[in-house]
């Protein structure tokens, strides 16, 4: 079993930006970490990516140029996720939206992870229970949920099922705070944990409007920008997300439900991502980046050109 305290190797299944994040925070504090993915574009680019997000740690002030090599050299891409499972104390998932690929990933590294390993899940909206008998270790999964970006929003979720071993989540609540994360402990398992939950109605909401014609995407941003006093809204939140990962979370939810509303806010996004524009991580999405409408003097008053 994993002592409390003790996790100090680390695989990450899935490394597009939240896994590469997640990787990168691990690392940040002291942990071997091995990254996979299916996509070789995604492991080439790693530390070009991780580099450039560990530059503005750097510039915040969170750590010095020396410190950043240090947690780049313990930061290491893996051709398949076997590979960095040998020595794993624990394993987190950021594939997509699917219960059945995320069982199918824990059960693939099932035989090949010391029976100590802690499988945890970084889902965004389902339950840990929907695949946690596929995994092969039940009673060692739960779900350990990050935000973007993960230095800054430093919350995470520890969300068990009913069949975790409370000494599972007792090990991932004490590596939150070792990894400079806030935890957010739930008694039980609930869609969206505590801020998704919110978020995503927000987001649905947001989507809706627009899906239905009834406002752009700039307006619903200018409402929430204008009232709140927020520095972005719910589609320039969207886009540092990446559509495609919304696309994947609206479009599972959509098919599961039978929802014609959500269908067609996946359509919407849908219509993004034909484009080539995934957000923030492609240089478009709902606005051009790097210097997005949203961001301008003048946008919530309307004065700003839009973003395309």
């Amino acid at each position: 079993m994993v002592e409390i305290g003790n996790i100090r190797r680390v695989l990450i299944v899935g490394s597009g930006t939240m896994g590469m994040e997640i990787g990168l925070q691990c690392a940040l504090f002291g942990c071997d970490v091995s990254l996979a993915d299916a996509d070789p574009a995604v492991l080439a680019s790693l530390h070009d990516r991780a580099r450039a997000y560990g530059q503005e740690i750097v510039a915040a002030g969170f750590l010095d140029a020396a410190g950043l090599e240090g947690t780049l050299a313990r930061m290491t891409p893996v051709a398949a996720a076997s590979d960095g499972a040998a020595g794993a104390d624990l394993v987190v998932e950021c594939v997509p939206e699917d219960p059945v690929l995320k069982g199918r990933v824990f059960a693939e590294l099932d035989p090949v992870c010391p029976p100590r390993t802690i499988f945890a899940t970084n889902t965004s909206t389902l339950l840990p229970s929907m695949f946690a008998a596929a995994t092969g270790r039940p009673a060692r999964v739960a779900s350990f949920h990050f935000h973007l970006p993960v230095w800054r929003s430093n919350v995470v979720d520890v969300m068990p099922h009913a069949g975790t071993d409370p000494e599972v989540t007792e090990a991932l609540v004490t590596f939150a705070r070792r990894i400079g994360q806030v935890p957010i402990r739930l008694a039980r398992e609930s869609h969206g944990y505590v801020f998704n939950a919110i978020y995503s109605a927000v987001n649905r909401e947001s989507m809706t409007l627009v899906a239905n014609g009834v406002a752009t995407a700039e307006d619903v941003d200018r409402a929430w920008m204008g009232i709140f006093k927020m520095p972005v809204g719910p589609f320039g939140m969207l886009d540092d997300v990446g559509l495609d990962t919304v696309w994947h979370i609206t479009d599972f939810w959509a098919r599961t439900l039978g929802d014609d509303q959500l269908s067609r806010n996946a359509d919407l996004l849908r219509g993004y991502l034909d484009r080539g524009r995934l957000g923030r991580k492609s240089g478009a999405g709902f606005y051009d980046y790097p210097d997005p409408a949203y961001a301008r003097p003048g946008f919530v008053a309307g004065r700003a050109a839009g973003s395309e």
